[in-house]
């Protein structure tokens, strides 16, 4: 199956395969594989939105886990297979918020992109030394922005969504998402100004 896009995110290249919308229509009909290989397609974009949502790289993997396994139970309701990316991204980002209610809940605390999972930052040294700091602090100010700005600017500049697949998956009008990302831009540019104290 040809590729229709290519780009990178983090560093790795996503492909957007042709027939994803067949390969939905068939795991409809049953067929596992048709989903595993969609998963091994996409997985790396929904834990984005896991990560985007909780800001807690400790639940990505098991809430991805479970948004792959809702998707497999309640693949059947999707009416439209060319319209899954929507689709999942709601999937993704009701489970990501449980998830980091349950975890809130669990530590006594709110649960935001606020800071760093102490169970992965010491786990792993090369990942820390490969991090430079000027990553970091971006990192930080995209946290620190208002979750009504964070999602559509992950989804614009590290998914590289359309405006009107934006829109689509968080329900807005495109006007809204471009407003939104014209401001979560300037609350960046903002935070990070103060962060260097510029």
């Amino acid at each position: 199956m040809a590729s229709i896009l290519v780009y990178m995110d983090g560093g790795m290249a996503i492909r957007i395969e042709e027939g994803d919308h067949e390969l939905i229509a068939a795991a409809q009909r049953g067929e596992r594989r048709a989903l595993d290989t969609f998963v091994r397609r996409h997985d790396g974009w929904v834990r984005q939105i896991v990560y985007a949502t909780t800001g807690r790289p400790g639940l990505v993997d098991d809430v991805a886990q479970n948004v792959w396994s809702g998707v497999w139970q309640q693949i059947a309701t999707l009416s439209e297979p060319a319209r899954w990316r929507g689709w999942i991204y709601r999937l993704a980002k009701n489970a990501a918020i449980d998830a980091g209610r349950q975890n809130a809940r669990e530590r006594g605390r709110a649960v935001g992109l606020n800071g760093d999972d102490p169970a992965t930052s010491a786990s792993d040294p090369a990942r820390r030394v490969a991090q430079s700091e000027e990553q970091q602090r971006v990192l930080r100010a995209i946290r620190g922005l208002p979750d009504h700005y964070r999602e559509p600017f992950i989804l614009r500049h590290l998914q590289d969504w359309s405006y009107s697949e934006i829109g689509e998956a968080m329900g807005l009008p495109v006007d809204t998402v471009e407003t939104r990302l014209v401001r979560a831009r300037r609350l960046l540019r903002e935070a990070l100004a103060d962060i260097r104290g510029d």
